[in-house]
């Protein structure tokens, strides 16, 4: 007997009902969602540290305060993204009003991973129950502690005939993934992305992949090395390395390396003391599995600072590899732990050649003194934008993403409280503004009208309405009284009924 047939058709009878479309309603689950954190804070601090070896001070930062701020953003604003958008008018629509009407996806399903497994699960949550849709929650399996405390405390605090969660490893994956969902949002790796994806292939079913990549951080001579050393040990080695965005490798010439490596040691020394494997703030290896994949890693190249492991606590070192080869098995893969391999290169153009000859990362690192390198027409800004990252700051790590071509103040929604940067099809936050868990339709001419920017909420749906007082001053025109029609030259002309006397543009003239 299929375990989710049950639970899908209670949820999509739900969203029938319109239950979930009225903002009062919208409002409710955010506030519930935000007393659920706030009650079970210890549950999730004590599960977080048992699954992660995670300390209060990271818990806070990158799962609490994130969550809560996209909570917060979303009460905010809620009443603003809900209403309709003026949008300009071509030849072919002069004389109606065209204007953009949200609704939501429906049932979406949101599969989360285990690194960070309450601001990954909860944040894409927050987009979903803003938009007004009823959602499937799939945690991890391998963070089991977080997820128990997500499968028994939160259906609490929401409304259980809209939401549900699902438990259970691949298998019980593979037989959710069979049923058709409105929407996917997927935050994981490029392996299981290909199986969501296929998956989805099967429905029709639009997706949003947030994948993993090797994060390139380039150094250039000119910079102080303590300060370097600081910023990259610091998110290098947070969460114990699995973290999807942290800077993966070093390109730096030889000379700098020389200068690199005694800073980062002093970085560790400073942030987990002589012994890191008695600091409270150093993470651990989330499974028997990825330690040893991670074992088997530090025999590549030269080990400068650390290279201790332990896998009976799942304890590895904060590592630093030098005299690393392209062709090793460390440059091979995401790393996803705390080991840095530093690649020495002799110049700016061999370290963007190094980087363009590989797999498109999450975000580039650059730190310089000097304009060439990072500078708003330099190398790494041209190469940042082929890569769909933005702002590559002096001595900064990437902190915000915007559309390539489009200037990035022009966005009119903020950023993500968490810079994640989407490899491969799409993006988590950043490439479509926040929680990007509902798909966008755009119906209109793609011929004769400028495509609006993508909604900022892909769980919305848009479309394009045409008034009934602007539609019959066009029959009148026309001397022609038939319900308006249009064709966007791809078929037959086509109508749709969208209330009392309201026709809409719809059919194959969609653009998305």
């Amino acid at each position: 007997m299929d375990p989710f047939e049950d639970t899908l058709r209670r949820l999509r009878e739900s969203f029938r009902t319109g239950r979930t479309r009225p903002a009062e309603f919208r409002e409710a689950q955010l506030r519930g969602l935000g007393r659920f954190l706030e009650e079970n804070k210890q549950l999730l601090l004590e599960a977080l540290a048992q699954d992660l070896h995670k300390g209060a001070f990271e818990s806070e930062v990158s799962e609490f305060s994130i969550s809560q701020g996209e909570i917060n953003l979303a009460l905010r604003n809620l009443q603003a993204w809900m209403k309709d958008e003026k949008v300009a008018k071509n030849l072919a629509t002069q004389l109606d009003s065209a204007f953009i009407h949200k609704e939501p996806f429906g049932v979406v399903l949101i599969i989360a991973p285990w690194n960070y497994p309450v601001n990954l699960i909860l944040v894409p949550l927050v987009g979903a129950l803003a938009a007004g849709n009823c959602v499937v929650l799939k945690p991890s399996e391998i963070s089991q502690n977080t997820g128990k405390v997500l499968v028994d405390m939160l259906p609490r605090y929401l409304d259980q005939s809209c939401f549900a969660v699902a438990l259970g490893g691949p298998e019980e994956t593979g037989k959710l993934l069979e049923h058709k969902f409105d929407y996917i949002f997927f935050t994981g790796s490029p392996r299981v992305g290909r199986i969501v994806m296929t998956a989805a292939a099967k429905h029709l079913t639009p997706v949003t992949l947030e994948l993993g990549g090797k994060n390139p951080c380039y150094v250039d001579d000119d910079c102080d090395p303590q300060t370097v050393a600081n910023r990259v040990a610091f998110f290098r080695y947070f969460n114990c390395g699995q973290t999807c965005v942290a800077p993966d490798y070093v390109l730096c010439s030889p000379e700098m390396q020389e200068r690199l490596v005694p800073a980062l040691q002093s970085a560790i020394t400073r942030f987990y003391g002589e012994d890191p494997r008695s600091s409270p703030d150093l993470g651990r290896i989330i499974s028997d599995k990825h330690f040893q994949r991670l074992q088997g890693l530090l025999g590549c190249g030269h080990v400068a600072i650390g290279g201790q492991s332990d896998g009976s606590d799942r304890y590895i070192a904060p590592t630093v590899l030098v005299d690393v080869q392209e062709t090793e098995p460390v440059m091979q893969e995401e790393i996803f732990g705390p080991i840095l391999p530093i690649v020495n290169v002799r110049s700016l153009d061999e370290a963007i050649d190094f980087i363009n000859r590989r797999e498109k990362p999450l975000a580039l690192y650059a730190f310089s003194n000097s304009h060439q390198p990072v500078g708003r027409n330099a190398p790494f800004q041209r190469l940042a934008y082929r890569q769909h990252t933005h702002e590559v700051a002096q001595g900064e790590r990437v902190t915000g993403t915007h559309r390539p071509g489009t200037s990035p103040d022009s966005h009119p929604w903020p950023l993500a409280s968490s810079p994640l940067l989407c490899s491969s099809l799409g993006a988590a936050w950043s490439l479509e503004g926040r929680c990007p868990q509902f798909r966008t339709h755009h119906f209109a001419s793609p011929s004769s009208h400028e495509v609006p920017p993508r909604p900022h909420n892909i769980f919305w749906n848009k479309l394009y309405i045409l008034g009934e007082q602007d539609l019959q001053k066009y029959q009148r025109q026309l001397g022609d009284r038939r319900p308006h029609t249009h064709s966007c030259g791809q078929g037959p002309a086509h109508r749709s009924e969208l209330g009392s006397g309201h026709w809409g543009i719809t059919g194959n003239c969609a653009l998305d």
